[in-house]
């Protein structure tokens, strides 16, 4: 195996302190062990670095070449180690990218930003906001902020850092102009609101009266969006019915601004908000301080 990192430190080390014993000593090594590593180095290159005498090693004007180069590199490679461990003890540093769902982010996210900045100033943090689904490892993102779903990529990881639900809405000028609807096969007389994101269908969940199972009725959009905030706009603006997170929506409905449609025939609409990151043993600082900060100061309940 070809180990010349290793050999460098041999070298580096006897010549230091001029002796295969004495470098043995500090390496672990027997001092005929050492000789052969600086042996099989000298013949690899081809010259002659170092000097045997019977008092002490002597470096070769080649050898003083290689000394200075070998020690800025093992110099580069402890400190490559240094910037990227992973350690539980290792001080969070250098760039962190975040995709995070916008509404989530405004409410809990964006407020934090300031105080984890304080807490780890070594950290530079790029930050998405969108509703699309990222890919992780193709948009080099390390850590999402996603709705609840199964993980299709079976290397991610997801911790909770909050339980919510969902709501159909729609605006007192809305409902004035076309009526409550009664029963979910009113909704087919209302303009419904859907989102265009990959991997969300247009039908909703309802109960069904006789069985009280949860079913998904479809629906044909009025207007198709990619982000809770323009249903939340459209919304007020009374140009339909949507069905919006609660985190996003629950002080527009406490203020009277939108007003919930069907309650008596919505199951129980869970949405659950994780953290996702790819998933190694040897998870990188900053993910971990990150994703620790907002656990702690997310409510999950």
């Amino acid at each position: 195996m070809d180990n010349r990192a290793g050999e460098m430190d041999v070298f580096v080390t006897a010549a230091n302190l001029k002796s295969f014993s004495a470098a043995g000593r500090k390496l672990n090594l027997s001092p005929s062990a050492v000789s052969k590593l600086v042996t099989r180095l000298e013949d690899r290159l081809g010259t002659r670095l170092l000097v045997r005498t019977t008092r002490a090693l002597q470096l070769t004007p080649e050898g003083e070449i290689y000394l200075e180069r070998a020690r800025a590199i093992l110099s580069d490679i402890a400190e490559t180690e240094r910037l990227v461990s992973g350690g539980a003890r290792a001080v969070p540093h250098g760039l962190l990218r975040i995709s995070a769902l916008m509404a989530f982010a405004e409410r809990y996210i964006l407020p934090l930003i300031g105080e984890f900045r304080g807490l780890y100033p070594h950290v530079v943090l790029d930050i998405s906001l969108t509703d699309s689904v990222s890919d992780l490892v193709e948009e080099r993102t390390d850590i999402a902020i996603r709705s609840s779903g199964a993980l299709r990529d079976s290397s991610l990881k997801a911790r909770k850092l909050l339980d919510s639900h969902r709501l159909l809405v729609a605006s007192p000028a809305y409902l004035a102009r076309y009526g409550m609807p009664e029963t979910p096969a009113d909704l087919a007389r209302h303009a419904c609101l859907g989102f265009n994101i990959p991997g969300i269908r247009t039908e909703w969940p309802f109960l069904d009266p006789q069985s009280g199972a949860t079913v998904q009725r479809p629906f044909e959009p009025a207007l198709l969006v990619n982000s809770g905030f323009v249903m939340r706009r459209f919304c007020l603006d009374g140009l339909g019915i949507g069905r919006i997170g609660a985190f996003h929506v629950q002080p527009d409905v406490d203020a009277g601004r939108l007003v919930p449609v069907l309650k008596a025939h919505r199951p129980a609409d869970r949405e659950t908000i994780h953290a996702v990151f790819a998933g190694h043993d040897h998870l990188a600082a900053r993910i971990r301080a990150f994703i620790d900060f907002l656990v702690a100061r997310i409510d999950p309940a």
